[in-house]
């Protein structure tokens, strides 16, 4: 096996045993790791646009559309229409929806401790740096550049 694939491979294999573990922790809620997605990015950026929120997400590509859909037939999700341009939708948290941003939080904390205890600080770091350059200008590496810059 050369190198790259065998990079490839590891990266595939750690994202898959991450979303597994992710989606396992997650279905107490009730909510995919997409959806939890969304309802984090609401929470940090406040109020955005369906436009906006697509241009941040990572785990969905396209149109986040259907995804927020159905965050707003659970009612975790408000969607508003401008008056004067109803093409334009902002969306935002429901008090629900806000109570699922602290749970999804716990979630995530726990996953990122697991990681930083595997990899420690030292390795962490290099994770970082042989991984932003091979997602440099993709849609993705866009996405979380976007991201770095709301508040923590």
């Amino acid at each position: 096996m050369r190198p790259e694939e065998e990079l490839r491979f590891l990266i595939l294999g750690a994202q898959r045993e991450g979303s597994r573990t992710l989606t396992a922790q997650l279905a107490p809620l009730g909510l995919t790791p997409a959806q939890a997605e969304v309802i984090r990015l609401l929470a940090d950026a406040g109020p955005i646009s369906l436009r906006g929120l697509g241009e941040m997400l990572v785990c969905e590509t396209g149109s986040p559309s259907r995804l927020v859909d159905s965050l707003v037939v659970r009612e975790i999700v408000i969607r508003k229409e401008d008056p004067a341009d109803r093409r334009q939708v902002t969306l935002q948290l429901t008090a629900a929806g806000k109570k699922l941003d602290r749970d999804v939080r716990k979630v995530e904390d726990a996953l990122y401790a697991g990681i930083s205890a595997q990899l420690g600080a030292k390795g962490m770091d290099a994770a970082l740096k042989l991984l932003r350059p091979l997602l440099a200008e993709s849609i993705s590496g866009e996405a979380i550049a976007r991201r770095k810059m709301l508040k923590p």
